[in-house]
């Protein structure tokens, strides 16, 4: 009997220890922008924490343009308040424009881009958002979306020009990056970058892993499906648009449990940000866009 207790047992199989690979884990986080399209009064960025925190988000994506300012009393207690609530900022999405014939005005918003990288460095905060920017030969940003985004370039330059004004600017950015320890994620938005191609070339000439691509559930002038499939093997952070109450600009129906399956193929697991843009009220209309993803990313 007690050769038998001290028997070691035998390990067993591999076969019967390996099973299915557990699925990587989808954080959600909530755009601050979420409760503000742009509205002549800003919404308070701390009312957007409370909140994200009683409806369970892990995260708040925090749109630059809504903060109140960059002091460090304001920026130090937006640290504090996500901290206390258990909650992380995954991304802050800046607005600037690389697309512009005059090398000092690319120059301005590469030091735009600059500062708002540091900004992201005080928040703790581990990303970027990047636009490529746009010709601005249809001056209306609303009438861009009229013509989803297809804007014809400034006479005398060519779309090769916009690229390369891009790739420029952003390497100029890269040791600011590495040096911050925060990354830039460049994202499928009107303008530029409304081309995939146009997309995945500048982060193909950038050719650096500070650079991912920020990939956007909504912003396709043609098939969202198609456009998802292409760019989730690239994604470093996805965010997922909603539109409850009618979208500001426009209206998708957009299948979460399938786009959900788009990404556990291409083996996604970061981070999912809410941009609930439609005309809804909003904190009802982030519940629902919750339970949706929560559903879909379970």
């Amino acid at each position: 009997m007690l050769a038998a207790l001290g028997a070691t047992a035998a390990p067993a199989p591999a076969s019967a220890m390996q099973g299915a690979a557990p699925r990587r884990k989808i954080n959600l986080a909530v755009s601050t922008y979420s409760y503000w399209h742009f509205k002549p009064v800003k919404y308070p960025i701390e009312d957007v924490i409370d909140h994200a925190a009683l409806l369970g988000f892990e995260g708040v994506e925090i749109l630059h343009r809504g903060m109140k300012d960059e002091s460090p009393s304001y920026v130090n207690g937006l640290k504090k308040r996500a901290f206390e609530r258990g909650l992380s900022f995954p991304m802050l999405s800046i607005h600037q424009d690389f697309v512009f014939p005059a090398k000092d005005d690319r120059q301005r918003h590469v030091e735009h881009t600059r500062k708002c990288l540091e900004l992201a460095a005080r928040l703790d905060i581990p990303c970027v958002r990047l636009n490529s920017g746009r010709w601005k030969t249809v001056p209306s940003f609303d009438d861009l979306m009229k013509v989803k985004g297809n804007e014809p370039p400034l006479p005398g330059y060519t779309e090769q020009d916009a690229l390369n004004w891009c790739v420029d600017s952003i390497q100029q950015l890269l040791p600011v990056c590495e040096r911050l320890g925060v990354m830039m994620a460049l994202e499928n938005h009107w303008g530029l970058t409304t081309s995939i191609d146009n997309l995945l070339a500048i982060h193909k000439a950038v050719g650096s892993p500070w650079l991912g691509i920020n990939m956007d559930t909504g912003n396709y002038p043609g098939d969202a499906y198609a456009g998802i499939e292409r760019l989730a093997p690239h994604a470093t952070i996805v965010q997922a648009k909603t539109y409850y109450g009618g979208g500001e600009w426009y209206t998708l129906d957009l299948d979460y449990k399938r786009i959900a399956g788009i990404l556990r193929a291409a083996n996604y697991g970061g981070w999912v940000s809410l941009e609930m843009e439609g005309k809804e009220d909003a904190k009802a209309a982030v519940a629902k866009s919750l339970a949706v993803l929560r559903e879909a990313f379970a």
